[in-house]
This record gives structure tokens, sequence and C-alpha cells, in this order.
């Protein structure tokens, strides 16, 4: 499951941070209440489909994503902060191991605004790791149909779901951070399609590892 690749990147995460962490000095452009900080990631977006699929059968499955992305940061206080990101991917889409065989399904485009609250461990040092949790609500946009003669028309349901993170920002110089970052979306559609064979719906379970990484400016 991707969640595992969550947690395992987090891990992974945990122990880069502590050699960084036992020698990390405090950094005097740390972040306080009432700093912002925006910052543009290159994000790469895997979704780990899972489907079910009536009268064709087989299964959806969604092609990964890797895209820019910008968000922004709110610090509350040193450690309590809210995230928002936004950022457009693009996916191709098909049906595989149908009664058809591969049954191309287009592509269609995500834009998935995100809103975390977080929970940095070190704000005042230049290596500074975070967890975070919130929602998404995801748009289905840009639909393009299919290249199969059997389907006509397709489209895809907005939903909302959860969000889960982790991270750390390491302070460059002056105002200027480096990020590395983990979330796993939780993230489901509802498919309708027009074919020859008749209405076809499909349930698919998206749920997203996205993993980026990028520079920030603290305001």
């Amino acid at each position: 499951m991707r969640f595992s690749s969550v947690l395992m990147a987090g891990s992974a995460l945990a122990l880069i941070a502590l050699p960084i962490a036992a020698g990390a000095e405090e950094s005097s452009n740390g972040f306080e209440a009432g700093s912002i900080l925006v910052r543009v990631r290159a994000i790469d977006v895997i979704p780990e489909t899972s489907s079910s699929v009536s009268s064709i059968g087989g299964s959806a499955h969604v092609s990964d994503s890797t895209v820019p992305e910008i968000d922004g940061t709110y610090f509350f206080t040193p450690n309590i902060a809210v995230e928002e990101i936004a950022g457009v991917t693009y996916h191709t889409v098909k049906d595989v191991n149908s009664v058809a065989g591969t049954v191309p399904l287009g592509s269609v485009r995500l834009l998935p605004p995100t809103l975390t609250g977080q929970w940095h461990f070190m704000p005042k040092s230049n290596f500074s790791p975070y967890v975070g949790a919130g929602i998404n609500y995801t748009f289905f946009y840009g639909v393009k149909g299919s290249t199969s003669p059997i389907v006509y028309s397709t489209h895809y349901s907005d939903n909302v779901g959860g969000a889960f993170q982790a991270g750390f920002d390491y302070h460059i110089k002056g105002n200027w951070y480096a990020n590395v970052d983990v979330k796993y979306l939780i993230l489901h559609t509802d498919v309708s399609l027009g074919t020859a064979v008749g209405h076809v719906k499909a349930s698919v379970d998206l749920n997203p590892v996205i993993a980026g990484a990028g520079i920030g400016y603290k305001f």
C-alpha cells in the first residue's frame, strides 16, 4: 500500500533528521508567530489505484505525474502552522483486464487544493522537521475522451478527502530555505462512462503519494 510508502518515507526523513538535528544550530532567522513561508516545489504524484468497474470489468490504471507546485505556510506560533498547496497534475487513464482487453479512457487534469495543520519540532533551528494532517478537495477537469470507439463519454466526480504529510525545511542563507516534503492523499472519485455496451460506472480510489523538493522564502 502507498500509505506504507509514506510511513517508510517518514521513517527515512526521521533517520535523516537524527544526525542533522544532533548538530543543528539555532538559527537567528527561525520561524516565529506571524512568519509566512512561500515555497516552490517540483512534485512527483504517484497514484495507488484500486477500483471496481461495472459491466466490462477490469481495473482502472492512472499514470504518475511530475509537475511544479506552489504552497504557502503561515505560523500561528513557532511550532503551529497551516499550509495551503496548489498545483495541477495531468494523468492518462485506462481500464486494464476488462472484457474488451485494455481500454484507453483518455486523460484528465486534477486540481487538489490541500490544507494541512502542521507541528514544527525545531522552528528555531537551521534544520526544522514537521508533520501535518488536513483535508483536500480535488477538482477533475480538462477531460479528454477515449481513443477507443467503444467509449464516447467520460465524467469524474469531484470529492473531498484527507491528507497526511512529513517533511523538513533547511535554512540556507538569509530568508531562503530548502524543503523536502512527502504527502499522502486519501482521494476517491466515481467515474461514469458512456460506452457502446451501455452505461458503465467505476469506483476509483487514487490515494496518491506526493513526493516533492523545492526552495522557499520567508516573509
